[in-house]
């Protein structure tokens, strides 16, 4: 069944991402959802806003902190983290390069 299915390589992705401006590059959108990278490291400071999605974090490299409203939880690589929409959340105290896959349900609507 051809156009049912898109596959993507991690080492693709990562490249692409590279040649993206920001930390943030989605690379697929259906109505749905929403698949992206973000990247962050030590020294970043991540701007990020509430979103109007659901979004969930899976975190391949890296170590840091991921603040929620007033909790802070650590993240690892292997880690995967949910947050509500409209809640108030950024990266924090970041001690590696951290580089995550993003899915937004449904997708993310631009500022």
């Amino acid at each position: 069944m051809a156009g049912s299915y898109v596959a993507f390589e991690l080492d693709d992705l990562e490249t692409k991402h590279a040649a993206a401006a920001g930390p943030y590059s989605e690379f697929l959108r259906r109505r749905g959802m929403s698949l992206g990278m973000f990247t962050l490291s030590p020294g970043d400071e991540d701007t990020q806003h509430p979103h109007m999605a659901d979004e969930v974090y899976i975190v391949l490299k890296g170590r840091g902190t991921l603040r929620v409203v007033d909790e802070d939880v650590e993240v690892k690589a292997g880690s995967l983290i949910s947050v509500d929409h409209g809640e108030e959340h950024r990266f924090v105290d970041i001690a590696e390069d951290l580089e995550m896959l993003v899915v937004f349900a449904p997708p993310d609507t631009e500022d």
